[in-house]
């Protein structure tokens, strides 16, 4: 079915979304009473954020219209969608108003109890400053949800939005989204009812009708646009006010389009197949639904590949645990199309949990020096030495920290930087550097050990729980491919068992492979020794190496290129070697495409923390000696890079 759908040329944008803007906190305890959850998860959440959220993930060039509150949870969300390229320049903050919730639960498959928490919330007072023409005129579309006509004031502030979409000629969305409770219709707790019919709502959004060119909702959304109990009737009463395009959302059965005069029955429309999936939560399928469809819709594609996207993107979206996180992008939607007769349970398949995992919009790291001060048996032997309390090793890992800090600044390296840090006796340290935009790994090993055991027992799940996401587990393995079998078996299942832990915990993996000196070492015992992991398919997003030369760094290229081309890097460790056998090996990976950085400590802390400790110097010297071996090592790797040598 084509579509001929005609947008404006030109625009700088595909879609703008106008609405709903708030915090989802979902009950992490599946099955349980809302009144029984004990922990919830926090994702960004609201129906045209969702939308315009799963629209820039898949592609689109998408802003958001709305507002939220000068407090965390507003931040929160503001950094959240435009780290996926959403565009938040008409994202008001208001100084009056408290960042739109909603509390969600899980019961069964046909159960989710929920509780907006909306009184007075800041995206229900959108304002005239937000719904900016010159904005509005540069985008192909405009979509807005039923909710944002609820009240007298956000009626008319969402029809000068529309009013304005139609002046510049931008084609314009109503995603129905009837939320009964919303429109005041239900007791304030009782969000999960999806539909009482009321007359009022009914004529209200027949008012609106004739300035949508596309109109999507459900079976009980089109009832309560038409105004009937009968799908049919309640199409043929839209298709009097509006000619734009009607979607109908028929969940596994697809969705049936409808261009022209409506059929004698959904079935005799056209239809796009729908995806059978194990259903776990329905909740932001249907925004998920409405960006598969817009991602098709504003680029002219016809009405069978929309509905494909729509309904490919609705069935990821309720085998997954949240709204927007859940959102697909594209290279995972096209392995799901491919795939989806094969994939009952996207929540369990492993590749297409990994493409949802890597292929999301992440921090870029393109260059990396990060100073590693995670080593605890090396501290403590040095505070022994030095006849000190160990306690003392906290105030020294946070004078570390305070030395970098000082290095990004004068070097102007944002986003470059990092520290690998314990929280043995760094806890302090990784509190004041977390935050700050740095790259932070900690390590899970406990030290010294082969076969690698975590430092914290066995339940490595555990000791992720009070991990900020930001920070990278390390995970430091005495690996050899040519090692005692037993050992080896016992290294490779600790190393997945890490693995699995982190699908689940988001958290990304930082491997430090360094074959043990009792074993013969060959040009390609590390090379095999990754290829080996690959095999078992273990795939940190970063790999810690020790320096090789030119052709060993060919062979590793090569291998990461053909096996993870979504590896993140190698970053080359020092073992306490000078500064100028470091430089070297810099000079050797300088032709490296995966070796983006150094992850160094001894060679940078060892002389000023035995100063330190020994009383010999003071805080501010200890600093200055840090950054001056630092930035040392920092000026020998750009050097080694430098195109013009």
């Amino acid at each position: 079915m084509r579509n001929q759908v005609r947008f404006a040329p030109g625009r700088s944008l595909d879609v703008v979304c106008l609405g709903r803007f708030g915090v989802d906190f979902y009950a992490q305890q599946i099955g349980a009473r809302l009144e029984d959850v004990t922990s919830f998860a926090k994702y960004l959440g609201g129906s045209s954020a969702n939308t315009a959220f799963g629209c820039a993930r898949l592609g689109l060039k998408a802003g958001l219209i709305s507002r939220v509150g000068d407090d965390a949870m507003g931040r929160f969300l503001v950094e959240t969608i435009a780290r996926e390229g959403c565009d938040v320049s008409h994202v008001g903050i208001d100084p009056a108003r408290l960042t739109a919730a909603v509390v969600l639960g899980i019961k069964d498959k046909d159960t989710f109890p929920l509780i907006f928490l909306r009184e007075n919330c800041a995206d229900m007072a959108i304002g005239e400053t937000e719904i900016d023409e010159t904005y509005i005129a540069q985008s192909r579309a405009l979509l807005i949800t039923g909710t944002h006509f609820s009240t007298e004031y956000i009626d008319r502030i969402g029809n000068l939005a529309l009013d304005r979409a139609r002046k510049n000629d931008v084609r314009t969305i109503l995603d129905i989204d009837y939320r009964p409770v919303l429109w005041g219709l239900t007791k304030r707790g009782d969000g999960e009812t999806r539909y009482i019919e009321s007359d009022t709502v009914t004529a209200h959004l027949q008012r609106l009708l004739p300035k949508f060119d596309l109109v999507i909702g459900t079976i009980e959304e089109f009832n309560i646009a038409g105004g009937s109990t009968d799908i049919m009737q309640s199409l043929s009463a839209v298709r009097r006010h509006t000619k734009g395009v009607l979607v109908v959302k028929r969940g596994p059965m697809g969705c049936a389009v409808i261009d022209g005069e409506i059929p004698r029955s959904l079935d005799d429309a056209f239809n796009g197949s729908g995806v059978e999936v194990e259903v776990l939560n329905v909740l932001g399928a249907g925004d998920a639904f409405s960006a598969g469809f817009l991602s098709g819709w504003v680029r002219g594609e016809d009405y069978d590949a929309c509905a494909r996207y729509a309904n490919a993107c609705g069935a990821l979206v309720v085998s997954r645990h949240g709204c927007a996180p859940a959102m697909p992008t594209r290279i995972e939607l096209d392995y799901f199309l491919a795939n989806a007769q094969a994939i009952p349970r996207p929540d369990q398949d492993a590749t297409l949990t990994r493409l949802h995992r890597v292929t999301a919009p992440r921090t870029p790291r393109k260059e990396l020096f990060v100073f590693a001060f995670d080593h605890r048996n090396q501290f403590f032997d040095l505070a022994q030495q030095a006849g000190v309390d160990e306690a003392r090793i906290s105030r020294l890992k946070q004078l570390f920290v305070e030395a970098v800090a000082e290095t990004e600044t004068a070097r102007g390296l944002s986003g470059r930087v990092g520290i690998l840090c314990d929280d043995r006796y760094g806890q302090d340290a990784l509190n004041a550097a977390t935050g700050r935009g740095w790259w932070i790994g900690r390590p899970v090993e406990l030290p010294g050990s082969n076969p690698v055991v975590f430092d914290r027992g066995r339940s490595i799940g555990t000791t992720l729980l009070p991990w900020p996401q930001e920070h990278v587990v390390k995970c430091l393995v005495q690996f050899h491919p040519d090692d005692a079998i037993d050992n080896r078996l016992e290294q490779e299942a600790q190393i997945k068992a890490l693995y699995d832990s982190l699908q689940a915990s988001g958290h990304e993996l930082l491997l430090e492979i360094i074959p043990p000196k009792s074993l013969p070492r060959q040009p390609d015992t590390v090379h095999r020794a990754l290829k080996r992991l690959y095999n078992l398919d273990i795939y940190p997003e970063w790999w810690k190496l020790e320096p090789m030369d030119a052709a060993q760094w060919r062979a590793i290229d090569a291998l990461i290129g053909e096996r993870d081309p979504y590896c993140r890097g190698v970053v080359l460790l020092g073992l306490n070697a000078s500064a100028d056998v470091l430089a070297a090996g810099f000079g050797n990976a300088r032709s490296s495409t995966t070796c983006c950085g150094f992850a160094v400590g001894r060679t940078i802390f060892h002389e000023p923390t035995r100063q330190w400790l020994a009383g010999a110097i003071d805080d501010a010297t200890l600093k200055q000696a840090i950054r001056r071996n630092f930035e040392g090592l920092i000026d020998a790797w750009q050097n080694a890079r430098r195109t013009d040598r």
